[in-house]
């Protein structure tokens, strides 16, 4: 029987970007917080100290191995943010794109050759198993090593609820393919992909803001760089360097930011500002013409503060999509596979 209580919902941030807040995002946090203040997550089954008692040091050790493997390849923060995303978005959190099954969420387009950071769950999943075996699901270590992550390259942090199990499910590569946004979609599709999970386009905007850090391959840009004239031409050149338009350089990386790909802060948007987006459904979010999404992205432009504000809000609803809780799933031993 899962024993939980009512939380808190609570962001921290680094003391230099509470001092560039204006009035308007201070008060947005004040009713963000406000809105986060309820017991619906005890109705979930989750609270911030599950493992108080059961597996105290499980934060810690967390803490521990994401931060050394961010100072030393900063990518991978990236990766495991993207990882608890991807997750989540098919079939809710519960680790299902963690199974090595043939036909699984690995094969499907999205991930196939992309995901990364498995490895980086899979040493957490060690250590925890010998300090409190079968007690941490993979699912919540996902979601720890996403904050984690955000917080190691300079972003804000947010309170993580525990509780999750992990799925008994066949993971599945077309609902994978069928509930991830895809980089060549169009707006309205995105908008009513999220909107289908419960999003707001203050959420897309938001979230899509964590592509202010990490890179994609030249195959998800190549038509962006050639094709598009919504792009700053010089831009356009840099990416076109980098992502011969022969297919030679179809594993290249290009950022999504290209002035702090290393560093979570705003700059994303102040590039789709300049028309430096580097996929298609990043430069969708800007466009110039005064659109709902045109107003958000220059609004986190411009507010650093209100941006993390807002990103944590939408990461900590992403969370709690689907979970699956005491009697619905099953603390896997080895994250890969099934028990």
């Amino acid at each position: 029987m899962i024993q939980s209580r009512a939380s808190e919902f609570v962001i921290n941030f680094p003391s230099s970007f509470l001092t560039i807040m204006t009035p308007f995002s201070s008060i947005s946090m004040f009713l963000l917080l406000l809105s986060f203040t309820t017991t619906s997550n005890a109705q979930l089954g989750l609270s911030t100290d599950f493992y108080g008692t059961t597996c105290p040091d499980f934060e810690t050790v967390v803490k521990i191995i994401v931060g050394n493997v961010v100072s030393s390849e900063p990518r991978m923060g990236a990766s495991l943010l993207r990882l608890h995303f991807h997750d989540c978005f098919v079939g809710g959190c519960d680790a299902s794109v963690l199974l090595d099954v043939i036909g699984g969420e690995k094969e499907s387009e999205h991930n196939m050759n992309s995901l990364r950071g498995f490895d980086v769950i899979d040493s957490i999943k060690q250590q925890v198993e010998v300090i409190c075996p079968g007690v941490v699901s993979c699912a919540d270590i996902l979601a720890l090593s996403a904050k984690e992550s955000v917080v190691a390259l300079g972003g804000p942090s947010w309170s993580v609820e525990f509780g999750r199990t992990d799925t008994i499910s066949n993971p599945s590569a077309t609902a994978a393919n069928a509930e991830l946004p895809f980089a060549t979609d169009d707006l309205p599709a995105m908008i009513s992909l999220f909107s289908s999970n419960g999003f707001s386009v203050k959420d897309l905007v938001a979230l899509s803001g964590g592509h202010t850090i990490g890179v994609a391959r030249c195959v998800r840009f190549r038509d962006r760089a050639y094709t598009e004239r919504n792009i700053l031409p010089a831009f356009a050149q840099f990416l076109q360097n980098i992502c011969p338009i022969d297919a030679s350089g179809d594993n290249n990386f290009g950022p999504f930011d290209v002035r702090s790909h290393n560093v979570f802060n705003n700059d994303y948007f102040l590039g789709l500002t300049n028309f430096e987006g580097l996929l298609h459904t990043d430069q969708l979010l800007f466009t110039g013409s005064g659109t709902e999404t045109d107003i958000l992205v220059q609004m986190y432009a411009n507010n650093e503060g209100l941006f993390f504000a807002d990103f944590a809000a939408a990461i900590f609803k992403m969370s709690r999509l689907g979970i699956e809780i005491a009697g619905t799933g099953v603390i896997r031993k080895n994250c890969r596979f099934p028990n």
